[in-house]
């Protein structure tokens, strides 16, 4: 699990924008037979690099390349000049995600 933080959106409203085009980027056929490739879901938190800002944070289900990768595609969008970061995801905190994973890989 890990997370791929968009850094420095003003409000949350900017942050939420931002959701269709990463969106868009990872699942281009919404309609696609399940699982994703690379499984992924959203949150918003407080941004720890300013206190004025919000982040858009992109929890994936991958592995640690893969999501590097997926952090790389992110920056092609225009998202300005935002720091864009990886990280682990904090354990917990995205089981929703993994449940959807294990239930649809056991469609197959």
């Amino acid at each position: 699990m890990y997370e791929i933080r968009i850094h420095g959106c003003l409000n949350t409203e900017e942050a939420l924008a931002l959701q269709d085009p990463v969106e868009h980027l990872l699942c281009p056929d919404p309609d696609h037979t399940p699982p994703c490739d690379v499984p992924w879901s959203f949150a918003l938190a407080a941004d720890e690099t300013d206190d004025n800002s919000t982040t858009l944070v992109l929890g994936v289900y991958t592995t640690k390349g893969q999501a590097t990768q997926v952090a790389n595609r992110v920056r092609t969008l225009a998202v300005g000049a935002r720091l864009i970061t990886v990280s682990e995801g904090e354990a917990g905190e995205w089981e929703e995600l993994v449940e959807q994973y294990r239930f649809e890989e056991g469609l197959r």
